[in-house]
């Protein structure tokens, strides 16, 4: 079986990785397994040192990003990439894993396409379009890198930047990045971690929805969720069979999950 699972960064942050990364040692046994990773608040704690403030947006979908300029791409590639990928590899070899670390420039692994305008919406709810800056959404990949590093054994560890149509960096989303590579390696199962239980509708935990009632659901989710579950619907639109929203803390998150003993699951109707 093919897993393709999204580390948050918080999780990371957490002191859970280890817990995690023993987990994921586990499940190699029997399963291939790609990773990708976030990392945004020590992107915006190292920016904060180094004199940039960082902002953020919203999109009318709901979707909450961070406005990626010259400066920023520049910060984002060298904490991400530089720091936070290496770190998750350094914690995957203590386990004995074979782990690589891979941004999507390697390989032209992932191909992206620049956001020429982005439209927003201010704090009193009006719409306004601004400069794309370095943001983009990927357009192709080199899906055949990731399944030559999976039949020889190694796990990879994606950071999500994109190579552009003119060969600069841009920063993409890591939830729809897995999405993306969990649809297009037509995985079995998509994991996104995160620092709560699942999605919560009404107060309440779901632990089962179709991509259809999550779909008339969406306007009930806040921006933080809003992304994991459009990536959700992008992966199973994708041939995905299921998604899986959980917490990435506690003792084997991801096998609990697979199994279906915690987070929510989303599936095709």
């Amino acid at each position: 079986m093919l897993l393709v699972v999204k580390i948050g960064g918080s999780i990371l942050r957490e002191g859970a990785s280890s817990d995690l990364m023993f987990d994921l040692k586990g499940l190699l046994k029997e399963n291939q397994l790609i990773l990708v990773h976030g990392g945004g608040a020590e992107v915006t704690e190292v920016a904060a040192k180094l004199g940039k403030k960082q902002q953020f947006i919203i999109s009318p979908e709901g979707f909450r990003s961070r406005y990626t300029d010259k400066e920023t791409i520049e910060i984002y590639s060298m904490v991400m990439a530089g720091k936070i990928n290496k770190e998750i590899v350094a914690a995957l070899q203590s386990q004995q894993v074979r782990a690589i670390g891979l941004t999507g420039v390697d390989g032209a692994l992932l191909k992206g396409e620049r956001k020429k305008r982005l439209i927003v919406v201010d704090e009193r709810g009006r719409k306004k379009v601004i400069d794309g800056g370095y943001t983009g959404k990927i357009i192709g990949s080199n899906a055949e890198l990731l399944r030559l590093l999976l039949a020889e054994g190694y796990v990879p560890v994606v950071t999500p930047i994109a190579l552009g149509t003119d060969f600069e960096l841009l920063n993409i989303d890591g939830d729809r990045t897995a999405a993306f590579l969990a649809g297009v390696l037509r995985a079995d199962k998509l994991v996104l971690l995160t620092d709560v239980s699942g999605l919560i509708l009404n107060g309440k935990l779901v632990s089962r929805i179709t991509d259809e009632e999550v779909s008339r659901a969406l306007l009930g989710v806040g921006p933080g969720m809003s992304t994991k579950v459009h990536a959700a619907l992008e992966a199973l639109s994708q041939g995905v069979s299921e998604v899986i929203i959980t917490a990435g803390s506690g003792k084997n998150p991801v096998s609990a999950a697979i199994k279906h003993e915690c987070g929510t699951v989303i599936t095709r109707e």
